[in-house]
């Protein structure tokens, strides 16, 4: 199972919030390619990056860090947040991100990225299903939908699309375990998934039970970042 750290950012620094409230921004670094590059000294190769700024807005507004990282480092590296034209998804590769997570737009505006699936390739885009009761979430999970969960990765599947980064709101930076049983339903409706797990992630344990249950990846993100799980245990894990 990849082991995927994720790096948040508001101005040009590394951030966690907690259930995607902007108000309860904690910055942690104010070089996210030192960060970064932490992760790659123990073996990581996969890093999550989520523009915040650009999720509250119409485009990207924090290339700059991505370039800087796809730069200075040989992480491979998701890239999201503020992804809303067929413009940004471009920029978004041509900064040198592997993969583009498209959310919102995706529960907005399906045909658009209906056509996307088809100029990029499949492989090259990750659905990002934001949960909140079965129910998806847009807009940096500040607007609910009625949107249903299932319904919403089927019709994506149907599209080509493998891989889905599935975040549980409720379990989003409160480091008290992530959503095992949401996953492990999903994996059985969708045995083909590419399923990767997404907030409150807070043990080496349940790591191993996500992998147990057939999850592609993990992403963890304020776990590292308040020592629940330290880079020294993460590189045990990884390798």
């Amino acid at each position: 199972m990849r082991i995927i750290p994720a790096i948040d950012i508001i101005n040009g620094k590394c951030v966690r919030l907690t259930k995607g409230d902007y108000s309860t921004k904690k910055i942690y670094n104010e070089d996210p390619l030192e960060t970064a590059k932490s992760f790659e000294d123990i073996g990581i190769k996969y890093l999550h990056l989520v523009d915040l700024d650009g999720a509250k807005s119409n485009s990207i507004q924090n290339g700059k860090v991505l370039e800087k990282i796809v730069s200075n480092t040989n992480l491979k590296i998701d890239f999201g947040g503020g992804i809303k034209t067929e413009a940004s998804a471009k920029e978004a590769f041509e900064l040198g991100a592997s993969q583009i997570t498209v959310g919102s737009i995706a529960a907005k505006n399906p045909d658009l990225v209906y056509e996307w699936i088809s100029n990029f390739g499949a492989d090259k885009i990750i659905l990002g299903a934001d949960v909140n009761n079965q129910k998806i979430a847009i807009n940096g999970w500040q607007e609910s939908t009625q949107i249903d969960l299932n319904a919403y990765l089927k019709s994506y599947l149907s599209k080509g699309i493998q891989s889905v980064i599935c975040t549980d709101i409720s379990k989003d930076g409160m480091l008290e375990g992530s959503s095992i049983a949401l996953y492990a339903q999903l994996l059985d409706v969708f045995p083909s998934l590419k399923l990767i797990a997404s907030g409150g992630v807070t043990t080496l344990q349940e790591l191993d039970e996500l992998a147990s249950i057939g999850l592609e990846g993990a992403i963890i993100g304020k776990a590292i970042y308040e020592n629940k799980i330290t880079l020294k245990q993460l590189e045990t894990y990884v390798n």
